[in-house]
């Protein structure tokens, strides 16, 4: 079952941070009064100690509902809860007090690193802004302690040392190290594994797993390798220009995708516990998209998006009525729902239960 924000039922924590009905536009062209439709309608919940694996191509909106949990976006529309209540970054006062709660760690460790500054001074600002320390003492042990919980050991190895002397995952380390200096209770991570070669990737991702784990952590893993966001998140949201299309938890939307785009999706990613599947679909089903031998198309102009169903122009099982109007939200099981005409049964809705269209993700 679902509840009436329309998300996965768990057996979990209340969420410590929700984005409900987010929408944001940005300006173009002002004197011709057009607008980039980057994220419509989102809605996402992280509760403590879980992770929410948010996939989909380069310019799906990812980043961009990222930057809106994180507040460095206002949304256009909708709501940002922290803890239930409206949260706000308006202010100095209100920013630092958010960023408290809520961090977020970028694609680029060096880009988000000062190169001109130490590892000392990278994580003592944010331990004297946010934490209040100011004592010498207190404050070289919090910095060997937070080397330490990123397996950066030892830390007077790295403590004196400028980004540029870093390799690229001792960076990222630093990057998260920092992001742990406040003591946040969500983590925000936005492709933070992508520029990382494939040997250090799963350090880094092991490595979040048992912060996660021991500080409890709220997360929310951007990512485009669905296949591998199996592997780390507990539930995954598929986004496509600006809008998620299917919710689940990670092993029904990896092994039982219900959504076209979710398909293509993992049929262009190896995944070996996915590969006797495929080869054994020998002869496709009439409904089932294979990425492999077509090429379909490029994400649509959110400038001016498609009507109806953002997907269907490149849907290779699009109907005339996918272009019409939004589609419904459809429980495909009560771990996972899907927005798609497809999946509605007009006689007995055998392939799932349909729920008003005006609900939010």
């Amino acid at each position: 079952m679902s509840d009436e924000q329309g998300m996965v039922r768990t057996a979990v924590e209340a969420p410590v941070l929700e984005a409900v009905d987010v929408t944001v536009h940005y300006p173009v062209h002002r004197s011709r009064g057009e607008t980039v439709h980057a994220l419509e309608h989102a809605s996402l919940r992280l509760h403590p100690g879980r992770t929410v694996a948010l996939v989909g191509e380069s310019g799906s909106g990812k980043s961009t509902f990222a930057r809106t949990l994180a507040l460095a976006q206002q949304p256009t529309d909708g709501t940002v809860l922290l803890d239930g209540k409206p949260a706000s970054a308006r202010g100095r006062r209100a920013r630092r007090a958010y960023a408290s709660r809520v961090q977020m760690v970028l694609q680029d460790p060096f880009g988000s690193l000062n190169p001109l500054h130490r590892v000392r001074y990278l994580l003592e600002r944010p331990l004297r802004l946010h934490a209040g320390v100011t004592d010498r003492d207190d404050l070289e042990q919090r910095l060997r302690g937070l080397l330490e919980r990123v397996r950066l050991t030892p830390p007077e190895r790295f403590l004196d040392a400028f980004p540029h002397q870093l390799s690229g995952g001792q960076r990222q380390r630093v990057a998260i190290a920092r992001a742990l200096a406040v003591r946040p209770d969500v983590l925000l991570g936005d492709e933070l594994v992508s520029m990382l070669d494939v040997s250090i990737r799963l350090e880094i991702l092991n490595l979040l797993a048992a912060l996660r784990d021991e500080e409890h952590l709220a997360m929310l893993y951007i990512t485009h390798d669905i296949a591998g966001a199996r592997y780390f998140a507990d539930e995954i949201a598929v986004m496509y220009a600006g809008e998620i299309v299917e919710y689940g938890t990670a092993e029904d939307v990896t092994q039982n995708p219900a959504h076209p785009y979710t398909r293509l999706l993992l049929d262009s990613t190896p995944d070996p516990d996915r590969m006797e599947f495929l080869a054994s679909r020998t002869s496709r089903d009439a409904d089932t998209p294979d990425a492999g031998e077509d090429d379909y198309g490029e994400p649509p102009d959110l400038v001016h998006p498609p009507s109806g169903c953002r997907f269907h122009p490149r849907c290779p099982l699009a109907r005339p009525e996918c272009g019409q109007a939004p589609p419904p939200r459809v429980e495909v099981t009560d771990r996972q729902w899907a927005r798609c005409v497809l999946l509605v049964d007009p006689d007995d809705h055998h392939h799932g239960r349909t729920t008003t269209p005006e609900m939010t993700p």
